[in-house]
């Protein structure tokens, strides 16, 4: 086993590692249900993965906002923002501004978003 990720290549092969160990674990009823060593290993691959990608990829985080998470979803779905205002009952200059942090999200926004994107409620009511 590698110590350091040095290529984008072995960065590649470790995240298919991960993505098989994923795999296994799904088919197993979860990760739980994977052998220690298994456990040990998509450990330390998955820390690999991240030092590579904190320190060479520089990769940051999205910070975690109602409007971030909406936008994933968006990209998840494979729709547009017009597609997306229409799904939502609302205008598409409405969902833009909320968007783009130059409106506030009102309770019809907020009740479709849970409602239609499966959004949980108490993180909607933690980061409005």
């Amino acid at each position: 086993m590698i110590d350091k990720i040095r290529t984008k290549r072995q960065y590649e092969q470790v995240l298919e590692l991960i993505e098989g160990f994923i795999k296994k674990a799904n088919e197993k009823g979860g990760f739980k249900n994977l052998s220690k060593k298994e456990n040990d290993e998509l450990k330390k691959l998955s820390l690999l993965a991240e030092e590579y990608e904190d320190n060479i990829l520089k990769i940051m985080p999205l910070p975690v906002t109602l409007e971030n998470v909406v936008t994933i979803k968006m990209k998840e779905l494979n729709i547009t923002q017009a597609k997306l205002a229409k799904m939502l009952n609302i205008g598409t200059p409405k969902l833009s501004q909320i968007l783009n942090g130059k409106r506030k999200p009102d309770v019809t926004f907020l009740k479709a978003v849970h409602k239609k994107l499966g959004v949980d409620g108490n993180f909607i009511l933690e980061n409005i």
